[in-house]
């Protein structure tokens, strides 16, 4: 029982509260009866307090048990396979990676995929059961944590150690799912899809990328792998990428893990993901199958935000933006509220997640 409600206390119904006189010397008395009126009513009003008040604490302590206290010990067993099984259709996943300070940028991406129907096959790979829970409370089975979770209670800076942690998970988990058999699509949540990506995915090659530079290419420019900038490697973007469940595909997957592995972050060397995925790309160009995304659908954010002419002139075939060449949370917010790409305070009712 709640140790917080106020229980009166209870008579015991088998002590009488008139208790009889001794018996007198001079005076007879009747046998006592456990069914005079007096017994029958305490008796009766026992009954009325049991039937009545303990079976509404017992509501009460289920009701707030389910509301307060919902149970989350499945999920915590949820496995990658399980959920891409769930959330495939027509054998494609689509991947995210959240932590519990991106849930609002997960929100609006949502909307915006919902606005294009394909919001039933986006699992959200969770990197903190704060987020794994939230998201499997409101939407049930479209997130799956993969163990160990790293330390994500912040929203960690680009080029943080942090950062770094979180983001070289990236390729065993598109390894995992490919592994499964499924095709994928990842993207990260400071995306806004504008019109359906699948008809961009044409052909049957291994994976399916966007360039990260600013300057403009022309309209029916190549799908080659473009050539390596001043760094020596490419400057393809790691965060909108499609793969197919073939060898080339799990081929790069792999290669992007070893490369992470050759440049892991130090103080003097801040690495992120990027850089691995490219060196990847540049050193398998030969054996797999890559095709470049049209710059007009996919832009990145430095020439999305940067160059209004542009912009003005390819009205009508941008695809999926994505809010990068920025850095800060509150920043991304901004230039998403400055361009109306901010959707959750005016839409929320619009994403699985409704308003959180």
């Amino acid at each position: 029982m709640s140790s917080f409600l106020y229980q009166r206390p209870i008579h015991n119904p088998l002590s009488d509260p008139y208790p009889i006189s001794p018996r007198s010397s001079s005076n007879s008395q009747k046998p006592y009866s456990i069914f005079s009126p007096t017994t029958l009513l305490v008796l009766l009003s026992l009954l009325v307090v049991m039937g009545v008040f303990f079976p509404w604490v017992g509501m009460r302590e289920s009701f707030f048990s389910d509301t307060t206290r919902p149970s989350t010990a499945k999920w915590r067993d949820y496995t990658l396979a399980q959920a891409a099984e769930f959330v495939a259709r027509n054998g494609t996943v689509i991947v995210c990676a959240v932590s519990q300070p991106y849930l609002p940028f997960l929100n609006n991406w949502l909307i915006s995929i919902t606005r294009q129907k394909h919001q039933d096959k986006v699992l959200v790979i969770a990197e903190d059961y704060a987020t794994l829970y939230k998201v499997n409370e409101r939407w049930p089975g479209h997130a799956v944590l993969v163990p160990p979770a790293p330390d994500a209670q912040t929203a960690h800076k680009f080029g943080s150690q942090g950062f770094f942690n979180f983001t070289s998970r990236r390729p065993r988990h598109l390894l995992q799912i490919l592994e499964l058999g499924y095709n994928v699509m990842y993207n990260d949540v400071d995306m806004v899809w504008l019109a359906d990506p699948f008809p961009y995915f044409q052909g049957n090659h291994d994976v399916y990328f966007t360039d990260d530079m600013t300057p403009v290419k022309p309209l029916n420019h190549s799908h080659d792998l473009p050539p390596p900038g001043k760094k020596g490697r490419t400057y393809i973007c790691s965060c909108m990428i499609f793969l197919r469940p073939t060898s080339g595909a799990k081929l790069v997957m792999k290669k992007w893990i070893e490369e992470l592995k050759d440049q892991p972050w130090s103080r003097e060397k801040k690495a992120n993901d990027q850089p691995a995925f490219n060196w990847a790309l540049d050193k398998l160009v030969n054996k797999v199958d890559l095709y470049l995304l049209p710059q007009a659908a996919f832009p990145t954010g430095g020439l999305y935000f940067k160059n209004k002419t542009w912009v003005r002139e390819t009205k009508g075939m941008h695809v999926i933006i994505h809010n990068n060449y920025i850095l800060g949370f509150e920043k991304k917010i901004k230039r998403f509220h400055d361009y109306d790409l901010w959707l959750v305070d005016d839409h929320a009712d619009e994403s699985p997640l409704g308003r959180i």
